[in-house]
């Protein structure tokens, strides 16, 4: 053992120490050293702040009583911040064979003939690094030892003789704990699925029901989004909310307690590879081997295509091999490009999505300052376990990317030696964003998978992930906030009703009938066919080629409503919806809608060329709001209409108030015997309409510092306070208490949701659209207070609540990036990512980081424009 002056000087000898003076060193530290268990995380191969690894310059240190680990730039921190002493240093030593060497493992090598090579003694890290252990230019070599700060006293490890058996024991779970994000198979990493207990033997009922490829919607409350399909009787229903801004009702779970029908499928995630199964009964994603049969009893075909491997199929790469070779610039020699800005991020199996995302995003100057600029407070003041911190991920992920530290040139020496062998040796490693996708993907259903999954989605989970982690007052995520006004007209009465909402992107629909060469398009099909039939080579690839115009008229141009209700006539009528920008983002992203379903079910793409322009002007999709002589439509809610299937028990719960005899005494008893006061229990359940304990009891959680918590409840008669409480709305604009628990049950602040619902006429979707958008929000309760309790329409509509905020400015846009797709659906093929960066092109394709020759603006999927300052 040595003692250093400093910690990471060159040691140079030391006093040797007798094995008693090791254990009294480690006795004062002695209750800080843990021994892992079951279900803690160590961290071997990344530090918390930085990608430095066992095999950077100056290792890692693992604190043996949280098992972070720590680069050499950020040991220093945890110490002063918790106090910790012990760490473990891991270092893998590298070092190059000399040629000699290298010529002699070949031959022993070949003369070994097919025996397995034995594993290096000098290796007994369980790393789940990308090193080629069996490399024959290499030698490796694992060192560790224990390091006690601040006297950086270093104990070289193995010492079973000398060290406490607890630090034994400790050190050796530490050094044989396995990675948390350790691969299960060469193509996931992340936990297989259990299978269903209800898979085997599932009843599917024989009613009929065939289900459409798309234009689903939710049997009860209409809504469009996160929609499940019950692989029991059919029924298409709505899933929870979820904090991502995702989710609905929680339909398909009612449905569940209503009918006992146990699994369900998420519609938009169905693929010949599999979908989005999750079980009721057992309360969590499982998987469905028998989901292709439960499936096309609904008339929902998947196997017409193959397999995947890593998320690509064979029938994605040879029939379109021309995209392939397009969109990544292959048969070109590509010069790799070095330093900050040019780092490439490691595929970790179907997380090309996530890093063309990223490396477009911190391309942006505003998030390089929200986070990068800020590192040393953000680092400072993170929490003490910061792999679960999203600022603290953000700011690693952005100064891995922009400090070029993870992205040094080879020397010269090393580019001699590769042409005088002739081969290339892969320099670009990039960073692996295994930590970031693991904190960001966490607890969502589809990027938690290890399946592909589409950038579009991936992109605005990340806006929502910064707008509720804004660091202070700023919102990096404000420069792609804008507002759309949509106007819809009624087609019998010719009245109007002009809304706006909060978007983040635009969806340029793909008009596909303009296409400028129809002829040769109608050719190449025809001989498409006549090969597949006598079995010959494909024709060459013909592609669409759309002009952009077409697609920016298309945008423009009105739509249908789907059963459209009139306030006009008070009945459901024909209806026309337009929409046009209320304000212009500073960053603009523009999505092509390039996938959609066949018929057949199958995920199918719009093979097309659309010529996207390098400036970009849409000054003339200006909202212009209510215009002279538009008469606009009465301000009047729909009638509520009660399904069948569940009337009865709805119909207690909207229309008619809950007497005192009807409140569900088995849901007050289950929160009572928690410990809670029995009467705040019975308004619980009430006010949160016999939805269940669960329910309740995030209402009590939200409510229990009232002053009133725990006082009698007062059930409102008919016409008074109770016409307001289940969905009547008065003179006051009171929103509907059911409502407002549900929001509260979420965590947000009850004045909070009371002004949410009013800016939104009390719609629960958009009321928690608002809060998001509303970041800004700063708790009054005086001010809701007298809003609640004063019935004066007129006062009312005197204090309405600021809008979200918006950099609104000039439409001229210019493109700087393009993320492009290959294959034919977003749940399978590869990403790639094209960035101008220093007036030139460059394209980023995972690890590998190369200026562009042939930029395929052509040929993308989602293109970021930047506002020309007028």
């Amino acid at each position: 053992m040595q003692r250093r002056g400093a910690l990471f000087s060159v040691p140079g000898g030391g006093r040797k120490m007798a094995a008693g003076d090791l254990g009294e060193l480690l006795v004062p530290h002695m209750p800080t050293i843990r021994v892992p268990r079951s279900g803690d995380r160590v961290y071997k191969n990344e530090c918390a702040f930085s990608y430095d690894s066992p095999n950077s310059e100056g290792g890692l240190y693992v604190c043996m009583n949280t098992f972070l680990a720590f680069g050499r730039e950020h040991v220093e921190r945890h110490f002063r911040k918790t106090g910790q002493s012990v760490y473990m240093h891991l270092k893998r030593h590298m070092r190059e064979n000399s040629v000699p060497a290298r010529k002699a493992k070949k031959v022993r090598a070949a003369s070994a003939g097919a025996l397995p090579k034995r594993r290096n003694s000098k290796l007994f890290l369980d790393l789940d690094m990308d090193d080629d252990l069996n490399n024959d230019d290499y030698e490796y070599e694992d060192e560790a030892k224990l390091v006690i700060f601040p006297d950086h006293y270093e104990i070289a490890l193995p010492n079973i003789e000398e060290l406490p058996a607890l630090v034994t024991i400790a050190c050796d779970a530490v050094l044989s704990s396995k990675s948390p994000y350790r691969k299960q198979d060469p193509d996931t990493w992340e936990n297989e699925l259990p299978v269903s207990k209800y898979a085997n033997n599932l009843a599917q009922l024989d009613n009929g029901v065939r289900i459409p490829p798309s234009g689903w919607k939710c049997a009860r409350c209409d809504l469009r989004e996160n929609l499940w399909l019950n692989l029991t009787d059919g029924s298409v229903l709505c899933g929870k909310w979820f904090f991502d801004s995702s989710g609905g009702n929680g339909h398909a779970l009612e449905h569940y307690r209503d009918m006992g029908y146990p699994l369900a499928v998420k519609l938009g995630t169905i693929t010949p590879d599999g979908a989005d199964v999750y079980s009721f009964q057992e309360e969590g994603p499982v998987s469905d081997p028998h989901l292709a049969k439960h499936l096309a009893h609904f008339g929902i075909d998947m196997l017409h295509a193959n397999g995947t491997e890593n998320g690509l199929r064979d029938n994605d790469i040879k029939p379109r091999v021309s995209e392939w070779e397009v969109i990544q610039e292959s048969g070109t020699k590509l010069k790799p490009m070095y330093g900050p800005g040019y780092t490439g991020l490691r595929n970790l199996g179907n997380s090309c999505y996530l890093s063309s995302v990223m490396q477009a995003i911190f391309s942006i100057p505003e998030f390089q300052r929200a986070y990068v600029g800020n590192l040393p407070r953000i680092f400072d003041y993170s929490p003490l376990d910061p792999t679960q911190d999203f600022n603290t991920q953000m700011t690693k992920l952005g100064h891995g990317l922009l400090s070029g530290q993870y992205s040094k040139p080879p020397v010269k020496s090393e580019l001699i030696e590769q042409v005088m062998k002739e081969e290339h040796k892969p320099q670009q490693n990039g960073i692996s964003p295994r930590m970031f996708k693991a904190f960001v993907s966490k607890s969502h259903p589809e990027f938690s998978s290890n399946r592909q999954q589409d950038a579009q989605e991936f992109f605005l989970h990340l806006v929502n992930l910064v707008e509720r982690n804004r660091i202070g007052s700023e919102n990096p995520s404000d420069v792609f906030r804008f507002l759309v006004e949509e106007r819809i007209q009624c087609c019998q009465t010719r009245k109007v009703r002009y809304t706006e909402r909060v978007d983040y992107l635009m969806q340029l629909p793909v008009a596909m009938e303009a296409a400028t060469n129809k002829d040769e398009l109608i050719a190449y099909e025809l001989m498409r066919r006549e090969a597949e039939a006598n079995r010959r080579p494909l024709p060459e690839l013909v592609r669409a080629k759309i002009p952009f115009s077409a697609c920016l008229q298309a945008f423009a141009e009105p739509d249908n409503v789907d059963d459209f209700w009139s306030s006009a006539l008070q009945a459901k009528s024909a209806g026309v919806k337009t929409s046009r920008f209320a304000s212009f983002p500073e960053y603009l992203v523009v999505q092509i809608k390039k996938f959609t379903f066949g018929l057949d079910w199958v995920p199918r793409k719009f093979d097309v060329s659309i010529d996207m322009p390098d400036l970009l002007d849409i000054s003339h999709l200006r909202a212009r709001g209510l215009q002279p002589g538009e008469e606009e439509l009465p301000d009047i809610s729909p009638p509520i209409v009660i399904p069948d299937d569940s009337k009865d028990r709805l119909m207690n719960q909207l229309i008619d108030p809950l007497e005192a005899s009807d409140i569900d005494e088995s849901s007050v008893m289950q929160l009572a015997e928690m410990g809670f006061p029995l009467e705040a229990c019975r308004k619980a359940v009430y006010f949160t309409g016999n939805t269940g304990a669960e329910v309740a009891f995030n209402w009590i959680i939200v409510h229990m510092e009232e002053p009133d918590f725990a006082e009698p409840l007062a059930i409102p008669g008919y016409g008074g306070a109770g016409a307001s409480v289940f969905g009547a709305t008065g003179l006051d604009n009171q929103p509907p208490e059911e409502i407002i628990a549900i929001i509260t049950s979420m965590g947000f602040q009850r004045n909070q949701a009371v002004q949410a619902l009013r800016a939104t006429n009390h719609n629960l979707e958009r009321a928690l659209d608002w809060i998001f958008s509303h970041p800004e929000f700063e708790e009054d309760s005086d001010f809701v207070t007298e809003m609640e309790n004063n019935a004066n329409a007129n006062v009312m509509s005197e204090a309405k609540p600021e809008g979200p905020r918006v950099k609104d400015g000039s439409g001229m846009y210019e493109l700087f990036a393009f993320i492009s797709h290959m294959g034919t659906s977003t749940m399978s093929g590869h990403y790639v990512c094209h960035i101008k960066k220093e007036g030139r092109w460059v394209i980023y394709n995972d690890h590998k980081v190369c200026a562009s020759e042939r930029p395929p603006k052509d040929l993308g999927y989602m293109y970021f424009y930047r506002r020309i300052p007028s």
